[in-house]
């Protein structure tokens, strides 16, 4: 019996790497999409990856050789980096970080977020360091987010914002350097409330880490909220990423 082309295409592409490698890794996933369309695939690459991913969890890929193993020494210097990317595309987009990963587009976005809050790395290590978080259960599920799901996701560097960049709708607001996430917070009127934090935060902890360290490595992200939200709902969202992100300067509740 002939080989399913899906199983072939991965065989002439994975280099004894698992399907996870073959998927993150953009060198091999070229490979892996040319063989694919060489064999009559022309589904689009995202549901192509996709199909694979599948078929490990099924179980349809076993009984290879012992995939070799994928490891970087320095991952602790951007995995924070990488995490940060993964969440927002995921809350933007709502879907799973495995998904953002299988979209091309979508890899190299979250390749180019990671590398503006930790740049240096390659594409693959950013993309394993995220696929190692989720590994390892640090990406939890916000539950609450998924009842209240943003309507738009932004982010930006404190460096270059202009005010009248950001949204004058409620929702939350996330302050973060490029290793660790500094504050987490909820407001009626985003701009407002980022500007306070800015101008002389009233938080003691982020105003004497931004006197020391200035706005160059501060970023932040905002999630606005629909317009019908209520003030609990949003209160229980800003509860949920305290528990679950530990930002260094919230008290923990």
């Amino acid at each position: 019996m002939s080989q399913p082309p899906l199983e072939a295409a991965y065989d002439a592409s994975r280099v004894d790497y698992p399907a996870d490698r073959v998927v993150a890794d953009p060198d091999l996933n070229a490979i892996f999409l040319a063989e694919c369309r060489r064999r009559g695939l022309q589904d689009p690459p995202a549901l192509l990856n996709r199909s694979l991913l599948n078929l490990r969890k099924a179980g349809r890929l076993s009984g290879r050789p012992r995939s070799k193993r994928t490891h970087f020494n320095n991952e602790d210097e951007y995995r924070f980096a990488s995490e940060m990317a993964a969440r927002f595309l995921e809350r933007r987009e709502g879907i799973s970080l495995d998904n953002v990963l299988c979209d091309p587009g979508l890899a190299s976005e979250f390749d180019r977020r990671a590398a503006d809050i930790a740049p240096g790395f390659s594409s693959l290590q950013y993309r394993w360091a995220a696929l190692n978080l989720r590994k390892a259960k640090k990406f939890a599920p916000e539950v609450a987010s998924r009842i209240a799901p943003p309507i738009a996701v932004y982010k930006y560097r404190a460096a270059t914002l202009e005010l009248s960049d950001l949204p004058t709708e409620q929702g939350l607001y996330l302050l973060f350097a490029n290793a660790q996430l500094l504050y987490v917070g909820e407001a009626e009127n985003l701009r407002i409330r980022i500007k306070k934090h800015l101008d002389h935060s009233d938080n003691k902890g982020f105003a004497r880490w931004l006197w020391e360290f200035g706005t160059d490595e501060l970023h932040i992200e905002v999630q606005v909220l629909a317009a019908d939200t209520e003030r609990r709902v949003r209160k229980a969202l800003e509860l949920e990423l305290i528990r679950s992100r530990e930002p260094m300067f919230n008290v923990k509740r």
